[in-house]
């Protein structure tokens, strides 16, 4: 239950931003790193706190019996409101002249992944934990393979992402919250999606 918590799909975004732009030197130069905390401000805003309010407000007006979103048929509005909050944050960071495009780029991914995901989930209820991890994964082996200046410390952030999606995985199948394939197919969602998207943005 408590990696379930840590590792929630809303909160991995952060989790993402703050290694890009503070534990992997060399991978952004815009903001500059006394600035950063507006993207991170930013990050948080539009990934967690303002899904997390709309989930709850759903919740008082009952559309939704848990936050915790057992059944599928109740996922889709709170899904709805995060590919809305997801794309928005993806604009305000797509601005060449204040972010790195990476910061951008990651952002637009994140948005198609909620997108994925939402639609989805009207027909069967894939694991968005599995997305989310998956997603995770998929930067890291971009930024580490395409062997941007990080000292190094690339490959271990990979190696940890790899121990942490496993053990998100195991989490949710242990609480009985998805089956196998749909944890599988999450973390091949979001994995897939980002590693396409950047091959994509590199071919062209």
């Amino acid at each position: 239950m408590a990696l379930s918590a840590l590792f929630h799909p809303l909160l991995v975004p952060s989790y993402l931003y703050y290694i890009v732009c503070y534990q992997l030197p060399g991978v952004v130069l815009r903001p500059l790193l006394p600035d950063r905390w507006v993207v991170l401000g930013l990050v948080l805003l539009f990934t967690f706190v303002l899904p997390t309010v709309g989930s709850v407000a759903l919740l008082r007006l009952g559309l939704i019996d848990s936050l915790e979103l057992p059944a599928r048929q109740q996922r889709a509005w709170p899904f709805l409101l995060a590919t809305v909050s997801f794309s928005v944050a993806a604009v305000l960071l797509h601005r060449p002249a204040l972010f790195d495009a990476l910061l951008g780029h990651m952002m637009i991914g994140m948005a198609l992944a909620v997108g994925l995901t939402f639609l989805i989930t009207l027909r069967w209820k894939i694991s968005a934990h599995g997305v989310g991890v998956g997603g995770a994964l998929g930067l890291l082996i971009l930024l580490y393979i395409g062997g941007v200046s990080t000292g190094g410390l690339a490959l271990w952030w990979l190696l940890g992402m790899v121990l942490v999606a496993g053990a998100v995985l195991s989490a949710r199948l242990a609480l009985n919250a998805h089956t196998e394939a749909q944890v599988w197919a999450g973390l091949a969602l979001g994995a897939g999606l980002v590693l396409g998207f950047g091959a994509g943005l590199a071919a062209g």
